[in-house]
Parts: structure tokens; C-alpha cells; sequence
């Protein structure tokens, strides 16, 4: 082989990076293509069908049960809302929503709970610092709590149909904004009208007082009481006019000798 012809040759790797490039941009995209086909479908009209029937299966009651969920008077951005939302859902259908095993209720939250892990997927995670911020204490009844279970997997499924990647947004902003609003909120305490404490400690010793004045007044009336009961006991008793002994009397000195 000449000189000439060996330069005329390619190496092997400038030919096989191009290809390399080529083929991994294809399956990135192909990749691509099928989770936004996967998040956009995921979530059917059965899975809301299954929920509906879980809720008309419930019995009514005024019980209520305490479970941690998103404030929405917090955190008012919907998009990070139903992405707090969902990662407390998860916990809530294993911890909370408990039913008999192999009933049909038990099925549908079993099916519920696949769903959500392969939901997954269609969700980006943010900071895990974070985790209870813009969440607290709710306690309401069973069948409120599987309205707003209903509620997260119905507007997912909006919103994941107009923009299967919507849930890529970061939310740590956000979240970070509501959790020191709560923490201001806290600080304030309640909004009803307190007492200063200078007033405080004069209002103390002022009830005392009366009340030992009060308690004194009446020992006072009751030693008064037990005194005056003797004496009335001591004195004769007084005989009304007109009473049959004075009238015996009467007709006596009335008699002739």
C-alpha cells in the first residue's frame, strides 16, 4: 500500500462519532417522544371512574380523620401545588386510605397506588429541605378526603394533556415563599384581642381581693346568724291573739261566782 493510498483512507473514528452522534440523538428523541406520550395518556377516565365509585361507596359520616396535605391558601401557584400535592397523595393511600385485602375498594387503591409510581416519572423532584413546607394539618371526613384526592389526579390529567412536561417547573421559589409566610403567620399568633401584661398582673391581685372581701362578708353573715339562733331559742314564746288559749281565759272571768 502507497503512502497516497493510506491518506486516502479515513480512520475508523471519524466516520463512527457522526454515527454515534446520530444514533443517540435519534433515541434521545424517540425516548422523548414516548414520555410525553406516556404523561400526556397516563392518567384515563377509568382511574377518575374507580375514584368516583370509591366515594359513592363510602358511608356518610361526621367523623373526621387527620391527615397532612398542601394549603392552598399558601401556595396558590397551581402547578407547584399539584406537584406538593402528589408526593403527599402517595403517602396518604399507604398510610391513611386503608381497606379490608381483596376487596374491591383495596383493588382500586392498589391500582391507584401503581399509577402513581409510574406518575413518577412526569414529575421533576425538588429540594427534599423543603418537604413540609407550604403543608399542614387537615382534619376532615373520609369522603372530603377522597374529593381532594379526585380533585390532584383530575387536574393532573389537564394539565399533563396541554403540556406533558409542565411538571418540569421548579418550584423551590415557591415553596420557599409560602413556608416564610407560615413561619410570619406563626410569629403573629392568634388575631383575636389579648390582654397587655402590665393589665394582666393588675387584673390578678384586683379578683383576689374581692374574692377575699366576698368570703369574708359572708363568714361575717354566718357568725351573725349562729349568734342571733341562741338567743331566739332562750326568749318565750309569744302566743297570737286570738289564739284558743287566750279565748278559754275570756270566757273564764266571764262565769258568775
Amino acid at each position: 500500500m502507497t503512502a497516497r493510498g493510506a491518506a486516502g483512507r479515513c480512520p475508523p473514528t471519524t466516520w463512527l462519532m457522526p454515527l454515534l452522534l446520530v444514533v443517540s440523538l435519534l433515541a434521545s428523541r424517540s425516548t422523548t417522544e414516548e414520555v410525553s406520550e406516556h404523561c400526556s395518556h397516563m392518567i384515563g377516565n377509568g382511574h377518575l371512574q374507580f375514584l368516583q365509585q370509591l366515594i359513592d361507596s363510602q358511608m356518610e359520616t361526621s367523623c373526621q380523620i387527620a391527615f397532612e396535605f398542601v394549603d392552598q391558601e399558601l401556595l396558590k401557584d397551581p402547578v407547584c401545588y399539584l406537584k406538593k400535592a402528589f408526593v403527599l397523595m402517595q403517602d396518604i393511600m399507604e398510610d391513611t386510605m386503608r381497606f379490608k385485602d381483596n376487596t374491591p375498594n383495596a383493588n382500586v387503591i392498589v391500582k391507584l397506588q401503581e399509577l402513581s409510581l409510574r406518575l413518577k416519572s412526569c414529575f421533576t423532584k425538588d429540594y427534599e429541605e423543603q418537604d413540609k413546607a407550604c403543608v399542614r394539618t387537615f382534619y376532615e371526613t373520609p369522603l372530603q378526603l377522597l374529593e381532594k384526592i379526585k380533585n390532584v389526579f383530575n387536574e393532573t390529567k389537564n394539565l399533563l394533556k396541554k403540556d406533558w412536561n409542565i411538571f418540569s417547573k421548579n418550584c423551590n421559589n415557591s415553596f420557599a415563599k409560602c413556608s416564610s409566610q407560615g413561619h410570619e403567620k406563626h410569629q403573629e399568633g392568634p388575631s383575636g384581642p389579648q390582654l397587655p401584661r402590665f393589665a394582666f398582673r393588675l387584673l390578678v391581685p384586683s379578683v383576689i381581693l374581692v374574692l377575699l372581701a366576698v368570703g369574708g362578708l359572708l363568714l361575717y353573715r354566718r357568725r351573725r346568724r349562729s349568734h342571733r339562733e341562741p338567743q331566739a331559742a332562750d326568749s318565750p314564746v309569744e302566743q297570737p291573739e286570738g289564739s284558743p288559749l287566750t279565748q278559754d281565759e275570756e270566757r273564764q272571768v266571764e262565769l258568775p261566782v
